[in-house]
Formats: C-alpha cells, structure tokens, sequence
C-alpha cells in the first residue's frame, strides 16, 4: 500500500497540466452538472453580440467549444504558460489573445463590447461595466468559497482562500457597479476524488484550496485520507446588464 501511495503522489505531482483543460482528471475525478448550462447561457447572449471578450481564457478550451463567435471576439489570460496554448487554438478562429498582468484590469476602450464572459475567473465588476457598452451583457460563472471544502477538512488544512466568496457577495460587487442582475443561481454539486493521486494533481494547481500546502508538509494527512473521498464543488453564476 506505502508504494501504491507514493507512487500515486509522485503522479499527481508529475502529470503535465496545460491550459485549464481538466481532461487529465477523467476517470480520477469525477463531478456534477451545475442546474444550469453556462454554455448555454453564453450561446444565447452571442447570437446579438458583435463584439465579445472572455476574461481569463486559460488554454482557450471553453471558448473554442462555443461554435460561431461574434465577429469581434477577444480573450484575456494571465498566467504566462497558457497564453501560447491559447493563442495556437484560438487564432485559427481569429480570436486575439491579450496577455495581462493583472487579470482585474481590462486594457480596452470604454463602452466596446456587448458581451463579456467569465468563466472562472476573477473580475472587477467596475472595469466590466466600463468596457460594456450601454445595455451590454455581462455572464460569469463562478467557483465559490466552499468548493471542495471537505478536502481542507480531511487535510486539516486552513480553509479555502477565498472562503467568503458566493452569490450574495458578487451579486452586492456587480449591483454597487452599476449593473443590473438579471438571474442568478447557486449550487453545490456532489463530486468525488477516487485517488490521492488526483487529489495532489488538484491541490497543484489550485494553490487557493488549501494555502500553503505542499506535499511534504501534508505526506502523512494525505495517506490518512480515506478514497474515494466524497466532496461539493461550490458554484454560482449571474447575468447582469449595463443599464442603456
């Protein structure tokens, strides 16, 4: 068992990960459908947009999956590595992608888009609604602070690292902006981690699950983890207008 265990370890600090694609979590992971359809949503906000931003793309992977983009259509990603991934799948769809430092601060005109997307990812509902043009659609779907929660618990970790983020808050953040919610929901989705190998993949790549950790810190709590572990994943999602 010691040997499966270290073996698993080694794997999950060792397997690439590229983009956001969470392909490599097939069979090792597995998880819920949200009550709603983010893609869904976003399809039907496209089809009046002319011009449309997703903020914090990643590899490009949900963009690409959307079919027909508006004719005008620009992508943001700030972590370094993905953004030559994201530009080798979106440029044949003639998507631009603009790398940022910070992924709060949209470098784009006033009043240019008709839509911005965000999938994922953090945003400053003030500079959303600036680069919105008047009655402009803004869609984001959100991980909230309680995802996977029963992870910090079993590691006996500190909690989540944005433990207060939820639908409350970012409906307040979006309203005081100026924006106008229109609908609004939040979930918790039954998940399940099936290996300590896949639970240390995550824990890789989401520094903000638990702060701090790191394999040799945390070698003797992971082997005490009983799999498959069972989890939530917290999640929420809004659309909200620029007033025209």
């Amino acid at each position: 068992m010691s040997e499966e265990f270290d073996r698993l370890v080694a794997e999950g600090l060792s397997t690439p990960f590229e983009g956001w694609d969470f392909g490599v979590f097939e069979g090792r992971y597995q998880e819920g459908d949200e009550p709603w359809s983010y893609a869904a949503i976003v399809r039907e906000r496209m089809a009046s947009a002319g011009a449309m931003l997703d903020m914090g793309t990643g590899g490009g992977e949900f963009l690409a999956s959307l079919g027909a983009l508006p004719e005008w259509t620009v992508a943001t990603e700030g972590y370094a590595p993905n953004v030559p991934v994201a530009r080798a799948r979106l440029a044949p769809l003639g998507v631009e992608v603009v790398e940022v430092g910070e992924d709060d601060v949209l470098k784009f005109p006033d009043s240019v888009f008709d839509l911005v997307i965000n999938r994922h990812e953090s945003f400053d509902p003030g500079e959303v609604g600036r680069v919105l043009k008047p009655g402009g659609v803004f869609v984001t779907q959100q991980v909230g602070g309680w995802d996977v929660e029963e992870v910090n618990a079993a590691l006996g970790g500190p909690e989540h690292a944005y433990r207060g983020w939820d639908l409350a808050e970012a409906v307040t953040e979006v309203s005081g902006a100026g924006l106008e919610v229109e609908w609004s929901e939040e979930a918790r989705v039954p998940g399940r981690f099936l290996d300590v190998g896949a639970l240390v993949l995550f824990l890789r790549i989401t520094e903000w699950q638990v702060p701090g950790f790191s394999v040799e810190g945390y070698r003797e709590r992971l082997r005490g983890v009983r799999m498959p572990l069972e989890v939530h994943a917290h999640r929420f999602a809004l659309v909200a207008r620029r007033p025209a």
